[in-house]
């Protein structure tokens, strides 16, 4: 394209740790933000202390302005942003639906980086969400936003092998650089013209909700194999946690287990240690090994440690 770049002026707007190397991307590719949006500090840890969010601080590490409005609909953040008259919005886990005006305003629109195959899993937490549906692959995507969640037109899309026992941090950490490497490739492109834009296939969507803390109870209705993606799909938050002798346990780690007879009880009875694990009836007649346990406050132990410091005994059950 001749004349101006297309991406002359970026605004990046993005708030967790794994908009941290999106932002670095750009900065590294010559598109320094002309200026960065995250969502303002808020309380936490056990303190409650007030932190900010991951992208604003290294943001400032980089001595990029800083734009922390409370709502996208505030009138002066908007003047604002249409003096900076970007040529395109960069938006990477955000957190906050998109008002039209805003939308409108870069010449050249707003690109969202997506960790998913979309249209599958739109929404905020697609990469619980592959873990918990036991996918083998998931990817990145990038595409020009709308005012429908996630459901605007596909620029670029790179598909990602799930690795065996990957938990969503692990998979967050290496899909951050991926997309990263995408969403340059997508300014690239966009800069030269080449971009072609393809709908998404309604027959194909599928959402991911946002994860809330209640999600992390143990449901030892549900089979082992359904337990072991809950494990790994809220690493590291919420967690997978249960009750054992009426005080609170966090599951750490555990797996499916083949298990040689009919196992006997109901579901979240202890069937006794097997294989260093602590073995567990779950739905469907299946058993889920616990490998590692902690008990609010404590250390991190091992399955058959946690066993023998409480002496479990086999027809206990778990809440």
């Amino acid at each position: 394209m001749a004349g101006r770049s297309r991406t002359g002026k970026v605004v990046f707007f993005g708030t967790p740790e794994i908009a941290v190397p999106p932002l670095d991307a750009l900065v590294e590719s010559g598109r320094r933000p002309a200026l960065v949006v995250t969502q303002t500090a808020k309380p936490a840890g056990r303190g409650q202390g007030v932190q900010e969010p991951p992208v604003a601080a290294r943001a400032r590490e980089l001595g990029i302005e800083v734009a922390q409005p409370a709502t996208l609909k505030e009138e002066a953040f908007l003047a604002r942003l249409e003096e900076t008259a970007p040529d395109v919005a960069v938006v990477v886990a955000y957190g906050k639906i998109f008002p039209p005006p805003l939308l409108e305003l870069p010449r050249h629109g707003c690109v969202n980086l997506h960790l998913s195959l979309l249209p599958r899993y739109r929404g905020a937490a697609p990469i619980q969400a592959a873990l918990l549906h036991g996918d083998k692959k998931t990817g990145v995507t990038t595409m020009r936003m709308e005012e429908e969640l996630d459901a605007g037109p596909i620029l670029l899309q790179e598909e990602v092998p799930i690795r065996l026992h990957e938990t969503a941090g692990e998979l967050a950490e290496r899909l951050a650089p991926i997309g990263a490497a995408l969403l340059v490739e997508t300014l690239d492109q966009l800069d030269r013209g080449k971009l072609k834009e393809r709908r998404q296939r309604d027959e194909s969507v599928s959402y991911a909700r946002r994860i809330e803390k209640s999600d992390g109870r143990a449901d030892w209705a549900l089979s082992a194999e359904e337990l072991y993606n809950r494990v790994r799909a809220f690493d590291p938050w919420p967690g997978v946690s249960s009750h054992f002798r009426n005080r609170p346990v966090k599951i750490v780690w555990g797996v499916p287990m083949d298990w040689e007879d009919a196992p006997m009880g109901g579901t979240g009875t202890f069937l006794g240690l097997r294989q260093g694990r602590i073995a567990v009836l779950a739905g469907d007649s299946t058993v889920f090994g616990i490998e590692e346990l902690q008990r609010p406050g404590k250390k991190v132990l091992r399955a058959s440690d946690f066993a023998n410091g409480e002496r479990m005994r086999v027809g206990e059950r778990f809440a």
